[in-house]
């Protein structure tokens, strides 16, 4: 069998951020609007700390106002949600962002449930939460949507394929699970509890890997042909003591296998800030009666 195509991430990010800075620069000139994005980091987790800085930069890349709101990791948990309440009535602000993981001493519910669901370009809000699985107008987490636009330019039609999904995570799997159930997917959710992992996994036509464990996903996992897009973001040392980036997929056999298949990184990795964006523009035009922009990154 022919090697796979590779998904190219990164060329589909940058459609769609090209899309967004369009819309931008048409509510700028016909509505005098200039979008924002609001992103609050609490500590120095290194990781959230460069998710942040490449926030900030894509949002200049695009004509996006950035605002950025550091708080020391012992904050006040008063604190924390004295300023959410603030961003919600801030007129500039379009969308709130609030960088996990909060420390411990912190309730990610209860912060995440004060921001405004208008300003809630994560999609985490229950009330978002909730109108995703109504199949009404919502904010759409950002890397499920970025999955379901890759694999969107693999298939015209994602009706009747069985879709399996490895992972759970209410960031990724259930919010996943919701778009595809809309897309007329037949969609099993499968997990650390799940029997026979391997046989559930064999007999999907798309296969989402979003297990947070590096190279699970072999190559006898996969049925032939299959559409794997790989969520994961696993830093691992390599022989040669270098730390290097892998997914959740042994690519390097899968792609011998699959019909299509998402690299780490390069993959769903860039779509995530681009769905950040297009939801931060999505937020501004709803927030105002505006019809939502044509964002397509096909």
């Amino acid at each position: 069998m022919a090697e796979a195509i590779v998904i190219d991430g990164q060329g589909v990010a940058a459609r769609l951020r090209n899309g967004v800075a369009a819309s931008v620069a048409e509510l700028r000139a016909a509505h005098g609007i200039a979008p924002g994005l609001a992103a609050i980091i609490v500590g120095d987790d290194p990781a959230s700390q460069i998710y942040v800085r490449n926030k900030a930069r894509a949002c200049a890349a695009v004509g996006l106002a950035s605002f950025e709101h550091r708080l020391a990791a012992d904050v006040a948990m008063a604190e924390v949600m004295a300023l959410v309440e603030q961003l919600n009535r801030d007129e500039r602000v379009d969308g709130i962002l609030v960088q996990l993981p909060l420390p411990a001493t912190l309730d990610p519910r209860l912060v995440i449930g004060a921001i405004d669901p208008r300003k809630d370009v994560d999609g985490f809000h229950p009330l978002n939460v909730g109108w995703l699985w109504s199949r009404e107008p919502s904010l759409v987490p950002c890397t499920p949507q970025g999955c379901l636009i890759l694999l969107k330019t693999v298939h015209d039609d994602l009706a009747g394929l069985e879709a399996v999904i490895l992972g759970r995570s209410h960031i990724v799997g259930r919010p996943l699970a919701a778009l595809l159930v809309a897309a007329d997917c037949t969609v099993t959710i499968a997990h650390s509890k799940s029997r026979d992992v391997k046989g559930i996994c064999r007999r999907a036509d798309i296969l989402i890997a979003a297990s947070g464990q590096p190279a699970m996903i072999e190559a006898g996992w996969i049925k032939p042909g299959a559409t794997v897009i790989d969520v994961g973001t696993n830093r691992v040392i390599g022989p040669d003591g270098a730390v290097r980036l892998v997914g959740d997929v042994d690519f390097s056999r899968a792609r011998h296998v699959a019909g299509a298949i998402t690299p780490v990184p390069g993959g769903v990795g860039p779509m995530t800030i681009a769905c950040l964006l297009r939801n931060t523009v999505i937020a501004a035009c709803r927030r105002r009666g505006l019809p939502n922009p044509d964002l397509s990154a096909r």
